[in-house]
């Protein structure tokens, strides 16, 4: 997901609820009038009254606000209990209020509301919307122009932060209802901008939603404006011209895609995939990448997806060839040495599992004997890889393959044992030696 940042500004003044509601029926009362509804600044004072009562139940809080923060703001206001939930995987302290909850992450920071209790059961925002609309159409003259763009431009940030917030609790037709509705009101005049978080977003859930068409709307729209998210909105555009049976522009996408990311694993496999099972000449795969070496021939990532290419198609001479290319053309770049023991490991677990599956004892020893060379293989080219990685979590994560290939080998002598102990102890700290 494309993430934001939303921070209320502390010590704003929020209505109550039945303030709220008052304010929105005296400015709609004031739009009814005739000469009034002819004024743009009746309208916005409308917009701005939805605004407000769509942020009443906030209260004072503010996401990034402290816990000790806001009890001290809040006064009298206390929850009426306290859970540890768990978000994304992350573990939470529920605050739960009348018309509202409070999700603060372990540090004790407010990252989320979630308001349950709305002043208004109907969409708020959308007539918010509405209001400055109207206020956009009579405002002849436009001097309001600008005011009238600040007024849209808040109501589609609040629809991306509900978004976002719904997203979190798992809500992901809610998240979509809102990251559309936020694209949508960022597009409407006289703001008029595209907002490629939210279009991004808003694709990200009906592609999860299984709904393609309107998934394939959203990432569309990103690829005109040039918004690429590292070539993954290529391969979820992709996929979804796929799943809508559209086999030619899916294909021409992956490959307007990987001439622009070469590098993306995301681009990458679904190229590979779609020329396996469509039975087409996977040497187009190649002809692509010979096309980028042109541009960049000093370019080792390019030679390192060759490899993949040739891991994924079973070619492992072809694979390994290509990886150390990667290595000739830039001695440090560690995912060439990087390839070549991912190649070798994963060879070891294939034929750890043939040999468990194997009821001969000759041929299961064999096989044994094939899966410990094989790990052995794998041991220098994920060394050099640790050894000339500049970065941290690279080199953990390399220390895991690292550990468990010393591990089987620990007992055979002290070089083994010793290699054992340095990249256990790295797992087991995060910190490299």
């Amino acid at each position: 997901m494309a993430v934001i940042l939303s921070v209320q500004v502390a010590g704003a003044q929020v209505k109550s609820a039945a303030d709220a509601k008052k304010a929105v029926e005296s400015a709609e009362a004031a739009a009814q009038n005739p000469k009034k509804a002819e004024k743009p600044a009746t309208w916005i004072k409308v917009g701005q009254a939805y605004v407000d009562a769509y942020n009443s139940p906030y209260g004072n809080a503010w996401v990034g606000a402290g816990q000790q923060e806001l009890a001290l703001i809040m006064g009298g206001e206390k929850p009426s209990s306290t859970e540890t939930v768990e978000l994304m995987g992350e573990p939470y302290t529920k605050e739960i209020y009348a018309e509202k909850n409070f999700y603060f992450s372990r540090a004790g920071v407010l990252t989320m509301i979630e308001v349950t209790k709305p002043v208004f059961e109907f969409d708020a925002l959308a007539k918010a919307l509405d209001a400055y609309k109207k206020a956009y159409s009579v405002d002849v003259k436009h001097s309001k122009t600008k005011d009238v763009s600040a007024g849209i431009q808040n109501v589609a940030a609040k629809y991306l932060d509900a978004g976002m917030t719904q997203y979190m609790l798992g809500n992901f037709a809610g998240a979509n209802k809102n990251f559309a509705a936020a694209a949508a009101a960022s597009e409407t005049e006289p703001l008029s901008v595209v907002d490629t978080t939210a279009n991004y977003n808003a694709g990200f859930t009906a592609w999860m939603l299984e709904d393609y068409a309107s998934a394939k709307g959203f990432f569309q729209k990103c690829v005109d404006v040039k918004y690429y998210e590292d070539g993954e909105v290529f391969a979820k555009l992709s996929d979804c011209y796929s799943k809508l049976g559209d086999k030619e522009n899916a294909k021409n996408v992956l490959e307007e895609g990987f001439k622009a990311f070469p590098q993306s694993q995301s681009i990458l496999i679904g190229l590979i995939n779609f020329y396996i099972e469509s039975g087409d000449d996977t040497d187009r795969l190649f002809s692509l990448l010979d096309e980028a070496k042109k541009n960049e021939p000093n370019n080792a990532s390019l030679y390192y997806v060759e490899g993949n290419i040739h891991n994924q198609l079973g070619d492992t001479e072809e694979a390994i060839a290509a990886y150390e290319e990667a290595n000739k053309v830039d001695p440090n770049y560690e995912y060439g040495f990087i390839g070549i023991g991912i190649l070798y490991y994963n060879q070891a677990l294939d034929l750890q599992t043939k040999a468990q599956e194997e009821m001969d004892d000759t041929k299961y020893m064999e096989l044994v004997a094939q899966f410990e060379t094989a790990l052995k293989n794998a041991i220098e080219p994920f060394e050099k890889a640790y050894s000339i990685s500049k970065t941290n979590e690279i080199k953990v994560n390399i220390a895991e393959y690292l550990k468990n290939i010393y591990y089987r080998f620990r007992d055979e002598n002290a070089d083994y044992k010793a290699g054992y102990d340095k990249y256990n102890e790295v797992v087991s700290t995060g910190n490299p030696l």
